[in-house]
């Protein structure tokens, strides 16, 4: 069994899945600035709904980022904290994955530029390709490395123009300049159910961490600094 988290999306959303990735049970609540609160509790009630304690579990998968700060502060700190107090490996996935994947459940696409809005004129970006694997029944969006780097994830400024003409997922999608005829879909939110299935289909494959290596990425380098040490007053 495994436990998936998810605050970075503006919500709080949890999952507990079995191997095979079928849904045990699945929360969400929206809204951002509850989650603290709210995570704990609904960690509990998924516990207690499926008659599961955390030694049950085989690892705990949480959204990594990159997104908004706060919400990968969270998730990443109550992973880590529970990894520590019960001996849990853990497994860390990217958020432009998961907006990869959704977009494949949802729309079919099986090819797509994977970007969320990071703000300061610039984009999350990432491209991603369908993967079907023996190992796990779940179809998986892998990450396509970026302009032949070894980097397959990367900010991205407005109004740039894709390599390709592929489709395009993901709130970012509207912030950049389009081909004709390029297919935007922006309405695409994943819940903690997606994290958990590729956190699975990872865990599978590679195994978890520990919770010192639990990391949470941010992409931008300037979010985790001061204001002071951004040279704001």
């Amino acid at each position: 069994m495994f436990l998936a988290m998810d605050t970075v999306f503006d919500q709080c959303s949890i999952a507990i899945l079995d191997a095979s990735g079928q849904v045990l049970s699945s929360h969400t609540e929206t809204g951002k600035r509850q989650q603290t609160q709210q995570i704990l509790p609904m960690i509990d009630a998924a516990l207690s709904e499926t008659n599961l304690n955390l030694a049950d579990l085989q690892a705990l998968i949480f959204n990594r980022g990159p997104g908004a700060f706060s919400g990968i502060r969270i998730n990443t700190a109550v992973v880590q904290a529970l990894s520590v107090a019960h001996d849990l490996p853990c497994v860390g996935v990217s958020s432009l994955q998961a907006i990869a994947q959704c977009a494949y459940q949802q729309y079919g696409v099986t090819h797509v530029y994977s970007a969320l809005d990071a703000r300061m004129q610039q984009v999350y970006f990432g491209q991603y390709k369908i993967e079907e694997t023996e190992q796990y029944p779940v179809a998986i969006m892998q990450p396509v490395s970026v302009d032949n780097s070894d980097s397959t994830e990367r900010l991205l400024d407005y109004d740039s123009q894709t390599a390709l003409n592929l489709a395009i997922v993901g709130n970012g999608a509207q912030l950049l300049t389009l081909y004709d005829g390029q297919i935007c879909h922006d309405d695409v939110w994943p819940i903690a159910v997606v994290i958990g299935q590729l956190g699975i289909a990872q865990f599978t494959s590679t195994g978890g961490t520990e919770a010192a290596q639990a990391l949470p990425e941010y992409l931008r380098n300037q979010a985790w600094k001061t204001l002071k040490e951004q040279g704001k007053a």
